[in-house]
């Protein structure tokens, strides 16, 4: 049945625009390729969505091929023959869980999923804008692309997180705005890329606790910590008090050294296979 013709309400046209300019740029910068991907943005705080549709590219995107659906996934608007996006199940449980988040960003970026193959992970504390900007990215188990699998292997951590790597499958970012959760991927992208440099070059040692903690008060001052940043960097990063609250720092679980070492030596052969490589280039 044909849907209804709908009036768009205000600002719905400058956030139509927004979205077709952030799909063009993450298009041309190798975030996507072919027709992966998607965005969408809430028209109201607690309003319909604003979504790119399946089978589109985001490079090519016109402002008329978006369509409008409701926080249960049911298509309200858009042109004929356009239907949502198989990945919708993870947007809405973003918007579900963060009345925070006006914007969701779905990409495959590429540094980022060689690195979740690997098994290298981006929640270290090396990069100081990702640190603030980002918080620690974790990873999620691999789930069937374009399934609720991927819905559920979000759902436990997006309410602590605005941004998440998908294991050999891509990322999600979340903002305030179009902008800002694509903005977002980019230092999830940029950072991923230092860390893949930084290995093929041997490695190096993350940031001292004593510089984290600056950091992470600059995070909190502009607004960007997350409910489980206390208790993920004291871990991860050894920042296991606040200012002047001088804490040990707790036991760490049992490593795994079988798995560290096997870890540190697929990376050592994958550098030498890269600088063989570029040696052997004419």
């Amino acid at each position: 049945m044909a849907l209804a013709p709908r009036p768009a309400p205000a600002g719905e046209g400058a956030l139509r625009a927004e979205i077709v300019h952030i799909g063009r740029l993450i298009h041309a910068r190798d975030l996507v390729d072919g027709t992966a991907g998607n965005l969408t943005a809430r028209l109201g705080p607690r309003g319909p969505l604003l979504a790119t549709p399946s089978g589109l590219a985001k490079g090519f995107l016109e402002p008329d091929d978006l369509i409008v659906v409701d926080l249960d996934g049911r298509l309200l608007a858009g042109r004929p023959g356009l239907q949502p996006t198989s990945e919708l199940a993870m947007h809405l449980e973003v918007y579900r869980q963060r009345p925070d988040v006006g914007a969701v960003v779905h990409a495959h970026p590429a540094t980022v999923v060689a690195l979740s193959i690997a098994g290298i992970s981006l929640a270290e504390c090396v990069i100081p804008e990702a640190i603030v900007f980002l918080g620690l990215v974790p990873t999620t188990p691999y789930a069937t692309p374009s399934s609720d699998e991927n819905r559920r292997a979000i759902a436990g951590l997006i309410g602590s997180h605005d941004a998440i790597v998908l294991q050999y499958h891509g990322s999600l970012t979340v903002g305030g705005s179009v902008t800002e959760a694509y903005q977002r991927l980019e230092t999830l992208e940029h950072t991923a890329r230092i860390i893949a440099l930084s290995r093929l070059l041997g490695g190096g040692p993350p940031l001292p606790p004593d510089q984290v903690a600056k950091l992470l008060q600059a995070r909190a001052a502009l607004g960007l910590a997350r409910p489980a940043d206390t208790e993920e960097f004291c871990l991860a990063c050894g920042v296991c008090h606040a200012a002047g609250d001088h804490r040990p720092r707790p036991a760490l679980p049992a490593w795994d050294d079988t798995a560290v070492e096997a870890e540190e030596q697929l990376v050592r052969r994958i550098a030498d296979r890269v600088r063989h490589a570029l040696l052997d280039k004419p």
